[in-house]
Order: C-alpha cells, then sequence, then structure tokens
C-alpha cells in the first residue's frame, strides 16, 4: 500500500513538473514606444525600427512586448502618454519624434530612452555631448533642420531669378518650427532672398497657406522638418502640383508623390539604429556608453 501511495505521489509530480517549467520562464521585456505623430504616414520609418530590433535578436510578441503610444499630432498628450509606460516599467523608452524625446527625458532618469530627433541633440538638451551622452538618453540624430538651407540653396539653383522663397512650419511644435525658421532665415540672407514664413497645424490649413504663397509670388517652398507635416507629405505634395509651385521637403515619398525633389538624411536608417540601440540596452548595454548617431545617408 505504501509502494502504491509512492508512485501516485511521484506520478503526480511528474504532471505538474512541465506546467511549474513554464510558470517560471522569464517574462519578455517591454519596450515604450512613443510618437508624437499618428501611424498614419510612419509605415516605413516603423517598419525599419522592428528591423534593426530584430538584427539585434529581438521581435515583437516573440521575445519583447512593444506598446506603442501615438499622440496623433497633440504634443500636449505626450507627458501623459509617457507617464503611462513609466508606471508600467518597461524595459526601455523609445522616443521617435523631437518632441516625444525632449518629453520622455523630462519623465524619467531611470528609465533607459533610446531617441529620434531631426535636430541637433545637445542644443536640444537631450544630452551634453554625441560622443558620451551620460545618463539614461542616447539615441539617432537625422540633422534634418540643420541641413534644411541646402533645400534652399537647391529650390535657388533651379530658379536661379527668384528673389522670393517661402517656409512652411507648424507653429504648434514651437522648437522644430523655430530651428526651421532660424535656419532658414539665414540662408535666405546669404542667398540675397525674401523668406516668407508660412503657419499650418491642421489639414485643413494647407490652402490658406498656399493661397498665401501665390499671393506672396513666392518662386518656391520649403517645407520644414515636423512630423505632421511628414504624414502628410502626399497631400502637400499634391497642393503643390495643384499651385504649380516648385517645392522641397525631408522625406522621398514627397517627391514620389509629385513634389518637386526632397533632400534630407535617411528616415529608415535612423529608426533601424533606434531599434538596433535599443535591442542592445535590453541585451544589458547603458545608454551612457552607446555615442549619439548622426545619419549622413541621404534618403
Amino acid at each position: 500500500m505504501q509502494r502504491r501511495k509512492f508512485i501516485t505521489v511521484v506520478g503526480g509530480a511528474a504532471l505538474a513538473w512541465p506546467f511549474g517549467v513554464r510558470a517560471q520562464q522569464p517574462t519578455p521585456p517591454v519596450i515604450g514606444f512613443v510618437n508624437a505623430a499618428s501611424r498614419q504616414g510612419y509605415a516605413r520609418p516603423l517598419s525599419a525600427f522592428l528591423k534593426g530590433l530584430s538584427e539585434a535578436g529581438y521581435v515583437d510578441g516573440r521575445n519583447v512586448a512593444i506598446e506603442y503610444r501615438w499622440a496623433e499630432d497633440d504634443g500636449s498628450r505626450l507627458p501623459g502618454l509617457i507617464a503611462e509606460l513609466v508606471q508600467r516599467r518597461v524595459s526601455a523608452l523609445v522616443a521617435t519624434t523631437t518632441q516625444a524625446a525632449l518629453a520622455a527625458k523630462a519623465a524619467t532618469i531611470t528609465i533607459p530612452i533610446v531617441f529620434e530627433t531631426a535636430s541637433d541633440p545637445i542644443r536640444l538638451g537631450l544630452v551634453a555631448s554625441l560622443s558620451h551622452p551620460g545618463g539614461n538618453v542616447t539615441g539617432i540624430t537625422q540633422t534634418n533642420v540643420e541641413i534644411a538651407p541646402k533645400r534652399l540653396e537647391l529650390l535657388r539653383e533651379l530658379i536661379p531669378t527668384a528673389s522670393v522663397m517661402a517656409l512652411l512650419v507648424n507653429p504648434s511644435n514651437p522648437t522644430l518650427a523655430d530651428a526651421n525658421t532660424k535656419e532658414l532665415q539665414a540662408a535666405a540672407r546669404s542667398l540675397a532672398l525674401e523668406l516668407h514664413v508660412l503657419n499650418a497645424s491642421a489639414e485643413h490649413e494647407f490652402d490658406a497657406a498656399f493661397a498665401k504663397l501665390v499671393q506672396l509670388r513666392a518662386a518656391g517652398l520649403v517645407i520644414g522638418s515636423d512630423p505632421f507635416f511628414t504624414g502628410r507629405s502626399e497631400g502637400l505634395a499634391a497642393l503643390a502640383v495643384r499651385h504649380a509651385v516648385p517645392a522641397v521637403y525631408a522625406w522621398r515619398e514627397f517627391a514620389a508623390a509629385g513634389g518637386l525633389m526632397s533632400y534630407g538624411a535617411s528616415i529608415t536608417d535612423s529608426y533601424r539604429l533606434v531599434g538596433t540601440y535599443t535591442g542592445r540596452i535590453l541585451k544589458g548595454e547603458k545608454p551612457a556608453d552607446l555615442p549619439v548617431q548622426q545619419i549622413t545617408r541621404s534618403n
């Protein structure tokens, strides 16, 4: 009788053993992905991010989980969205777009942050040094704001008789709007051009901006780097064609949709490297030891 009881106990333990092992499997790390814009227009960069993450050995749904937060072009939502992820105690914050990067840095000094920005991260206050970022923050910069003057120069080369040009910015994103304006105004002065700054922070304001551009008799339009415009590059290209205005933007989608040309650092390279850096941090590397990378290859 005792032998039979022993066998029953052992058999029951053997049946329970696989379930116990499964219960002890480690929980996959969670990445908080934040973007100031909407998912619309970001399919290509997002795919590049996931590719970079997979190159580092992580696949969403397999050995890592990603919590997405899109601010839908409303920067005021970012602190709340990021606070949710901080409370969730994510393993890393991926803050794409300049507004998201600044909001993430303000939200935590402990959770590793990998940012993606179109501007100079030192000037923005994200890091003190590109080679030694320090703290819990590192990332990738496209420097698309700093190379904006080149877009104006390209328009001038195509229209050498031009004396008036225009710049479109999003006033609801003052960090990038001010930086774009400062860079382009300096370039316009050096090229002896008169530059008019036009504003649009909602799609219904595009028509008025282009009507003003025509009224000013601007020979060409530079569209300032901004995630709001990025998600609507095809619509902006269509308006440029309708009004017969030579226009330039950073992304190739703009030119593919009919805009005159695009010139800017590769957004896919930027997001892919963000994914790679995120994977390296999940494996134990510290943001302070990962230098900020600058994208030099064009779209």
